[in-house]
């Protein structure tokens, strides 16, 4: 009987060790923007309004995260209802036919203090391939209206519009090179 209790006891004790926290994100405190050169002169800045990412990770340094974001094209802004429109039509992003862009993280590894190398896949117009960010962990502190614990990040990256299909390839107007910045915040649950 003594072996049963403390089997059950380490058992429980390695449940309670390997717990996952799942963080969501704090809407209010989030944006995912982008850039791309025009003209090959200035460049054109936007952001997506709907899109959600969860982290679940059961280590205090998010070295076993694992990260998945889900996009609104629909929901893409650059401040100009023209371009906007043009950006949703089968031109460009074909919103109707592709209404979502996802990521699904493979790996996400510290590199030095706060700063991580995220790794995954990522879906947009319906290719998938994999792709890269750089991320910088810029704290975790405690709310102190809800006494919660919230945490933020920063990703930037970039990639090739031309992998994923969208738009015209070498376009004189638009630059084929998206930058990505992305700032979210996390409760964790």
């Amino acid at each position: 009987m003594k072996k049963i209790v403390s089997l059950l006891t380490v058992f429980a004790i390695t449940a309670i060790s390997l717990a996952q926290n799942t963080y969501t994100m704090d809407k209010n405190h989030s944006r995912l923007s982008f850039s791309v050169k025009h003209m090959g002169i200035s460049h054109v800045e936007g952001n997506f309004k709907t899109f959600d990412v969860t982290v679940i990770s059961s280590k205090d340094d998010f070295s076993d995260a694992k990260i998945e974001l889900t996009v609104d094209v629909k929901s893409i802004n650059t401040e100009v209802t023209m371009r906007d429109n043009d950006l949703r039509s089968p031109n460009w992003f074909d919103a109707e036919k592709y209404p979502t862009l996802t990521f699904k993280s493979t790996d996400f590894k510290k590199v030095d203090g706060n700063q991580y190398l995220l790794s995954g896949n990522i879906t947009i117009h319906g290719i998938t391939k994999p792709i890269s960010f750089n991320v910088e962990y810029n704290g975790k502190v405690q709310n102190q209206k809800t006494k919660k614990y919230i945490c933020g990040f920063t990703i930037t990256g970039k990639l090739n519009r031309n992998d994923f299909g969208v738009g015209k390839p070498n376009s004189l107007t638009v630059g084929d090179e998206i930058k990505l910045e992305s700032n979210v915040e996390f409760g964790i649950n």
